[in-house]
């Protein structure tokens, strides 16, 4: 009868461990996450604000892994060269998955071998100028860079991404030829467009917001339908005429496409809490992060499959390239 009572007591313990999905999401071994950027990027910004509460809430080692290059085709290569248990995920912008394989060849397929997991914040780009550039608004940077036609360069955070894009639309929209300049993530970037040697950069405004409080660059025009608190002085490319000038991207956790869908919402509802404590909320708001709803891991895979459709009408219609 006691042993009856003993094997009843446990499998009771058995269930209520297998019911809790945010708890249990890993075993107690690190967790690895890789981030698809350099160091101080939008993306790196996010995992550590995130990963320092989740090791909190899990009890157990998060490690946060950069792998920069290629666009982030590097990162995710080196998460799906990991087995597909979960103990290695990654936070990346979803444009990793909706604009980079339209340009490159990733070596991964974003619609099957990557599962998005929950979106956490997101981050609009904002299109930045060095200090020393001539013109206060877009009227007259368009005009100085009409008066200059062939010397001027505009600087990317990566070929094949927003950053990209938006410097070709804008190329188009406004009759400039600014020459391309990609670079491996902001940080870089912005560092050139600080020291006045590339003049501007369409860049995310988690990283170029500090930039424009400290006097460092000026805000031209936002990628976005409003305006936003943080820079209220900043207009978007809406109301300048340009409504199609919109670029935004969600950053999130994603993982292995190999995973179940229990491993995927065990994830989900991990990061989801731990998104939710209130320091990481006012810690990712005065960053400049947009902070969203995570919502369910299949609703954001078929965001993701829209916008990766987008992004490749885009990519067709300008006949973007990673050499331009």
């Amino acid at each position: 009868m006691q042993s009856l009572k003993r094997l009843t007591c446990i499998a009771i313990a058995a269930l209520s461990f297998g019911a809790s999905p945010g708890v249990h999401a890993w075993t107690d071994k690190p967790v690895r996450v890789v981030v698809p950027a350099p160091p101080g990027g939008t993306m790196d910004v996010l995992a550590r604000v995130l990963t320092d509460q989740l090791a909190a809430d899990i009890g157990a080692t998060v490690v946060v892994d950069n792998r920069p290059g290629a666009g982030g085709a590097i990162g995710v290569a080196a998460m799906l060269g990991q087995p597909a248990d979960g103990q290695t995920i990654m936070v990346t912008a979803s444009n990793v998955l909706t604009e980079i394989p339209h340009v490159l060849k990733a070596g991964f397929d974003p619609l099957k071998d990557v599962r998005p997991v929950t979106a956490v914040v997101r981050s609009t780009l904002i299109l930045v100028a060095g200090t020393a550039v001539p013109g206060a608004n877009l009227a007259e940077f368009v005009a100085y860079a009409r008066a200059n036609a062939g010397k001027l360069s505009i600087a990317s955070y990566s070929a094949g991404t927003a950053s990209h894009y938006a410097a070709m639309m804008l190329n188009q929209k406004a009759g400039l030829d600014l020459v391309h300049v990609p670079f491996p993530g902001s940080p870089p970037a912005l560092a050139q467009v600080i020291g006045g040697q590339i003049p501007v950069m369409f860049d995310g405004l988690v990283t170029s917001l500090p930039q424009i409080r400290g006097g460092k660059l000026r805000g031209i025009a936002l990628a976005a339908r409003t305006r936003t608190d943080l820079l209220p002085q900043v207009p978007t490319f809406a109301e300048l005429g340009h409504a199609d000038m919109e670029f935004s991207n969600w950053v999130g956790f994603v993982a292995p496409g190999a995973l179940s869908d229990a491993q995927i919402e065990r994830i989900n509802a991990a990061v989801q809490k731990a998104a939710g404590a209130p320091k990481v909320r006012e810690r990712l708001v005065g960053a400049g992060f947009e902070i969203v709803s995570g919502g369910a891991p299949a609703a954001l895979a078929q965001s993701v499959r829209a916008e990766h459709e987008r992004n490749g009408g885009i990519v067709r219609t300008f006949g973007i390239k990673l050499n331009q």
